[in-house]
């Protein structure tokens, strides 16, 4: 009878989350995942679709953003389905044990550092870049330790005044993104040209390109960074945790499907407007889509919009990420200081000024060393691989609690996993 009843009680819960309205909050989760994937693997997608070949990328998106798609709903359902929900690590050590949450909740630190440190040097350089090509100064500003201060500062301060402050200022921002890329992709209609689809290479050729792009399209599509601090924002929001791992699942769903939209429609309206020879010009140049959209876009249109598309582009990616970083680096000092204190002792509002002032210090110092962008992006992909794929995986096989979810999506998500690992190897074939 006990079990009836429980079985009519989740029933019921899950009609329930069927009918739950779309709020602004729900919106403003939105934005921000569709916020921090837009950047500069999404301007730059036109170009590589022009190098490798459109039947390439085609192979390319069908395998990864569908393997994308699984890798954070399987990932996002694992963080769900743990009884506490105050951080990653804390998530771990409710699985696995303090141990094992600390060193997972290490190697999950070091993909949220890998982003975090990739969008702080760009917050820096590109802001200076700006204030001095503007006329504003005549000084590099990258190079005043107060100027780095300030900037984070400032950044630190509203990314730790909650969801909702982070909503008012990146949402206004993402809409003006999608709609830059909304605006450039069908000021490209007129000048599609069919004669621009290149002809189906030879195999060899087109599984290698293929092996090499699909990492491409997964880091344009991706924002499993910002989903664990969602997952913990709807949980403190709604007390049943049914409900809320149901919201969060929503979310994710329908923003990764505007995400994939937006991109799709972006990619294929440029690479039926140019062609081969000029994807090959752009990538020696060094330059974007946006710039080869001023062939048809008068300059000091494209100029202003790609400034305002970079800035805002930065911007609401450093936010969203910042969540997960503190969120992170939260779990870990936590973890660490309940060995050796009574958890009821640990004041939340200290512990919390403590690790902002630890962030600033730390991006003042790590911008300091102005390691290159480029250089340093390519080390977070087997980073991914471990935290969004192999480690699920893991859990997954090790934890009772999540047994529901094995399955042939598992071990799919298991190779996609070993491939990200292995891309920066497989860079080296192009």
């Amino acid at each position: 009878m006990q079990g009836n009843n429980l079985h009519s009680s989740n029933t019921t819960r899950a009609a329930a989350a069927d009918k739950l309205p779309f709020t602004r909050y729900d919106f403003g989760w939105v934005l921000l995942c569709i916020g921090m994937a837009i950047g500069a693997g999404t301007v730059l997608m036109p170009v590589q679709i022009g190098l490798k070949g459109i039947w390439v990328f085609i192979t390319a998106f069908i395998i990864a953003w569908p393997a994308t798609w699984m890798v954070q709903d399987i990932y996002l359902k694992t963080l769900s389905e743990s009884e506490t929900c105050d951080n990653y690590t804390d998530i771990i050590s409710h699985y696995l044990g303090k141990n094992w949450g600390i060193f997972l909740g290490v190697v999950y630190f070091l993909m949220i550092v890998h982003g975090i440190f990739i969008y702080s040097l760009s917050v820096v350089f590109d802001s200076a870049s700006y204030i001095k090509t503007f006329g504003l100064t005549d000084a590099d500003l990258s190079q005043s330790i107060v100027y780095k201060a300030a900037i984070f500062a400032v950044l630190v301060a509203i990314a730790s005044g909650g969801e909702k402050l982070l909503f008012k200022i990146s949402g206004p921002m993402v809409v003006v993104k999608v709609g830059i890329i909304l605006v450039f992709g069908f000021a490209m209609v007129p000048h599609w040209n069919f004669n621009n689809i290149t002809a189906f290479p030879p195999v060899a050729v087109f599984f290698r390109d293929v092996l090499l792009t699909v990492p491409f399209c997964f880091f344009s599509a991706v924002f499993v960074q910002v989903l664990n601090p969602m997952n913990i924002a709807y949980r403190k929001r709604e007390p049943d945790r049914l409900l809320a791992t149901r919201m969060a699942v929503r979310t994710h769903r329908i923003s990764y499907i505007t995400l994939i939209a937006i991109i799709l429609f972006f990619s294929f309206s440029f690479t039926f407007s140019i062609s081969h020879e000029e994807a090959v010009s752009a990538f020696e140049q060094n330059i974007s889509a946006l710039a080869l959209a001023a062939q048809v876009i008068p300059g000091k249109i494209i100029h202003l919009t790609s400034t305002v598309l970079n800035i805002f582009a930065v911007l609401t990616a450093f936010f969203g990420i910042y969540l997960g970083f503190h969120e992170a680096l939260k779990g870990i000092v936590l973890n660490l200081l309940k060995r050796v204190m009574d958890p009821e002792k640990i004041d939340a509002r200290l512990l919390t000024l403590g690790i902002c002032v630890f962030i600033v210090i730390t991006l003042v110092i790590w911008v300091s060393f102005r390691v290159s962008v480029l250089e340093f992006f390519q080390l977070g992909s087997p980073l991914y691989g471990i935290v969004s794929c192999l480690i699920p995986f893991f859990l997954i096989y090790k934890v009772r609690q999540l047994e529901k979810l094995r399955g042939l999506k598992i071990w799919l998500i298991l190779l996609y996993g070993i491939l990200l690992c292995l891309s920066p190897l497989l860079t080296l074939m192009g």
